[in-house]
């Protein structure tokens, strides 16, 4: 399975950008899709993950209602939208396909290369 995120940018606090993360190959195995981040210095974070059902969604406390994912199985696609950007959000963000559910990096077996969201404040 291969998963080519796009999407990031550089955009001021209260700002809003969305990433995209393709998947080809042999999707069944990416029945949960996820998001991370990982800030200069820090840990590489959860920050939301959906189920196959578009309804099955999971999001950190730091991004929960601001940040929206979602999934079209049709294109093989997820995507997040992140609104009301903080700097605090500045980061790499990968996207991440796994066979089981769960926010634990060790959880998913496919990562994409990461795009970078910078927020200025």
């Amino acid at each position: 399975v291969q998963l080519q995120a796009s999407g990031g940018g550089l955009v001021q606090a209260g700002g809003s950008l969305r990433l995209s993360c393709a998947a080809s190959g042999r999707t069944f195995g990416t029945a949960i899709m996820g998001w991370f981040r990982q800030a200069p210095g820090k840990e590489r974070e959860f920050v939301a993950g959906i189920g196959w059902s578009p309804s099955s969604t999971d999001y950190s406390d730091s991004v929960k209602g601001r940040f929206t994912i979602s999934r079209d199985n049709a294109k093989n696609t997820v995507y997040l939208q992140m609104n009301s950007l903080k700097p605090d959000d500045t980061g790499v963000y990968y996207c991440a396909g796994s066979p089981s559910a769960g926010r634990n990096l060790a959880n998913y077996n496919y990562w994409g290369q990461g795009t970078q969201v910078t927020v200025s404040s």
